[in-house]
């Protein structure tokens, strides 16, 4: 009987492709394209610099599909879409790049970039050195660790190259356990995903119950399960206002209107909460 979940079955391939990918194109080889592109666009502080203001700070995510919904987007187009985040008042990007599972490319992360001067997360799963390297070659200014699939050791090298590589990263945890191994590297960005990787339930309660032991010079990114503008104001009301979001839009006609209007909504929420308060 195979009792093996998704996120082991997409780990097991990540590994044979990465594996397939170094025979196609070397380390070295990425290490001259990095080496090309532009300077990192800044991630982490675009994110701080809307918090500090307590704005909404959204990353509002390109992806054509999910393991657990499969296709949500049948038109897509990358480059359109970020244009149309871009114009509704995005702050960051975040771009599925996975390509079994999610129907991602790193053609849909560099489609993205040229079509906004938004900072763009690779979102990926990242198990090896080469793919920090890949990330910074495709335009990435910031990648996603998972520390639900990488050992200790593995996430602080992890995380410690892709600094040095001028990415920023975004350190992903979903229980306190996960949580307390990544404060041990005093992360300047750390999300909370309200989705579990093992069974794919969702509740905003993970972001609730774990927020209040991470230090104040970590922005927190609540990720998953925002559907409508309560979810907003419900984090807001905890003094969360970063947020990365991505099946919402991505079901709408016009994602970048959907944006629009819950940035509308949420800027109402706190107009009125500031008058009652």
């Amino acid at each position: 009987m195979n009792t093996n979940t998704i996120l082991d079955d997409i780990v097991a391939h990540k590994r044979t492709e990465i594996s397939s990918q170094k025979k196609a194109v070397s380390q070295s080889a990425l290490v001259d394209l990095a080496e090309q592109t532009e300077p990192p666009r800044g991630f982490v502080k675009a994110l701080k610099t809307k918090v500090e203001a307590q704005g909404v700070a959204i990353i509002a995510e390109i992806k054509k599909a999910s393991p657990s919904k499969g296709i949500i987007k049948e038109k897509f187009k990358p480059d359109e879409i970020a244009y149309a985040y871009k114009k509704a008042g995005a702050c960051c990007l975040s771009v599925l790049t996975d390509q079994k599972y999610f129907l991602g490319h790193n053609n849909d992360l560099k489609l993205a970039k040229a079509s906004s001067d938004l900072p763009v997360l690779r979102k990926d799963f990242i198990l090896d050195e080469y793919q920090l390297f890949e990330a910074r070659a495709v335009g990435a200014d910031c990648v996603l660790l998972i520390a639900a699939i990488l050992e200790q050791n593995r996430l602080a090298d992890l995380n410690s190259l892709a600094t040095d590589l001028g990415l920023d990263v975004l350190i992903e945890i979903h229980n306190k356990n996960e949580m307390d191994r990544a404060l041990t590297l005093k992360p300047p960005l750390l999300g909370i995903n309200n989705r579990n990787l093992k069974t794919f339930e969702t509740t905003l309660n993970t972001t609730l119950d774990l927020v209040r032991y991470i230090p104040d010079d970590t922005t927190v990114v609540t990720e998953s399960g925002i559907s409508m503008a309560k979810d907003i104001e419900t984090m807001l009301a905890n003094n969360i206002h970063a947020f990365l979001i991505g099946e919402m839009f991505m079901r709408a006609a016009n994602p970048g209107e959907t944006l629009r209007d819950l940035l509308d909504e949420a800027a109402l929420f706190q107009k009125n909460d500031s008058r009652g308060s």
